[in-house]
């Protein structure tokens, strides 16, 4: 008798505390992050695209906040996906460019590049892990890039990811060894599949709270047209910034997919329940699109590099229409999320953002200090060669960046070269193309400014190159310069 009373005391407690976690499931929102690659800051109908077509982003970036000085982690694909898994700057991850291996001839390189690593560190622990252990079913779809499995750093189901920097052969099939793809059908169009993974993932766990990582190969090279979305395109009126046929199609694919896991949202009741958060992981592609007025493009870290769209979808907590011209990056990311999530940051490890949830829900305008104001900080130690054809919106011809660090501090930016000390300052209020080098100008701003960046550096460990590269000829630079 005693032992039956037990038992049905045991399963009472643990009805009871099913019945608990299931409520308390109910106030937990999903969320859906949509990171593109490549993808610039201009590139969407909501930001002024005048070719690009993008309805269904659109309609969702009118129904949340839109940040418009948001800003990408680095300007090339690895350190910034680093940066937002981690929500660390450059310097604690060591992940400074694709790959560990020197860019660019090496006649041209004055310094030794710091190779870096090229996985992101296991202990680490990502904003995935924490969602994770929290309750949510989490899934990583398209690109991953930081090792050769994604699972291990806090997803329950990975289609498509691995340590490749772009869609394996192409945007089409096959796609042999990689999770998820490896039988798709022919014909078929990976960023129309990740929307399906992402439909089937979404109706599998309604009724629990769930986390998608659509992570998008496109609009990385190759650029690799959506064979059937062509034909429009190319009786389309080419716009004044945008012209690119083959992006038009990659682009649209990306939107046509968001729009049928909206409908799928809608469908199972699920809309405003659902946090949307768009994002893109550096600057557009050069030779494809513009940033205009921005300088620069992928990596540069000019505004054109590493500025990018961005903007929060959260019913209930996000006025509709609204908007942020507050500087934020991608290691912010990663508190906002467990915030939004009710998900507990790790103990034992530096978090470097600070959340956004007080911009988005309006307690704050402004995540500055009243007694300091905040900056937000870029290391890149290594080189990153010229794209064949675009070369006009970097520091020089041969290289899109040489090793430097830059930070931005309110309407004011510096960057900082390390080959030759060279110091450029810009007010990006005044000036967002730019243009106008006023560290000669402003003195006392540039010091104290590099003064500011100096003891980031030194916090964060950060490695600054300083050996001679025995190769570097200055003769052969010279005359590829005159060129």
């Amino acid at each position: 008798m005693l032992k039956t009373v037990s038992l049905l005391l045991l399963f009472a407690v643990l009805v009871s505390s099913s019945l608990f976690a299931s409520d308390s499931d109910t106030d937990r929102p999903n969320i859906l992050f949509v990171y593109l690659d490549d993808f610039g800051w201009k590139d969407t109908g909501f930001m002024g695209s005048d070719f690009f077509e993008t309805p269904n982003l659109d309609r969702l970036a009118s129904q949340g906040m839109v940040f418009t000085n948001a800003y990408a982690g680095a300007a090339n694909c690895a350190p910034s996906r680093a940066c937002l898994l981690s929500g660390q700057y450059s310097p604690r991850h060591k992940i400074y460019n694709v790959g560990t291996r020197a860019r660019g001839k090496a006649q041209f390189r004055r310094l030794k590049h710091v190779p870096g690593v090229n996985v992101l560190n296991p202990e680490i622990k990502t904003w995935a892990q924490r969602l994770q252990k929290s309750g949510y079913a989490t899934a990583t779809m398209g690109k991953w890039h930081l090792s050769d499995d994604p699972v291990p750093y806090g997803f329950d189901l990975n289609i498509g990811g691995s340590h490749a920097g772009g869609p394996p052969r192409g945007y089409y099939p096959p796609h042999p060894n990689v999770p998820g793809l490896a039988n798709a059908p022919n014909g078929e169009y990976v960023t129309d599949r990740l929307a399906t993974e992402a439909i089937n993932f979404i109706r599998k766990n309604k009724d629990r709270p769930w986390a998608i990582f659509l992570t998008h190969f496109a609009v990385h090279t190759p650029l690799n047209a959506k064979k059937e979305l062509l034909a429009k395109y190319k009786s389309k009126p080419p716009g004044k910034l945008h012209q690119h046929v083959n992006m038009a199609t990659m682009i649209q694919a990306v939107d046509d997919g968001v729009g049928l896991i909206q409908n799928a949202l809608e469908e199972l009741g699920l809309v405003e329940k659902t946090i949307i958060v768009f994002y893109s992981d550096n600057g557009g592609y050069g030779p494809a699109t513009d940033m205009a007025p921005l300088k620069g493009y992928k990596g540069t870290y000019y505004e054109g590099g590493i500025r990018v769209p961005f903007f929060v979808k959260w019913p209930g907590k996000v006025t509709p229409e609204s908007s942020s011209s507050e500087p934020i990056t991608a290691v912010d990311i990663y508190p906002t999320l467990c915030e939004m999530a009710g998900a507990g940051l790790p103990e034992n490890q530096i978090l470097d953002g600070e959340s956004l949830v007080p911009l988005l829900t309006g307690e704050k305008k402004s995540l500055a200090d009243e007694t300091d104001e905040r900056a937000i900080f870029w290391h890149f130690p290594a080189y990153l060669q010229s794209y064949r054809d675009v070369n006009d919106e970097q520091r020089d011809p041969l290289f899109r960046t040489r090793p430097c660090s830059v930070m931005r501090m309110g309407d004011w930016k510096l960057h900082q070269y390390f080959e030759d000390g060279g110091l450029e300052l810009y007010n990006l209020n005044d000036d967002v193309g730019e243009t106008q080098n006023l560290s000669e100008k402003y003195p006392k701003r540039t010091k104290n400014m590099l003064t500011r960046l100096k003891a980031w550096q030194q916090e964060t460990g950060a490695d600054i190159p300083s050996v001679p590269n025995p190769e570097f000829d200055s003769a052969v630079e010279a005359a590829a310069l005159k060129k």
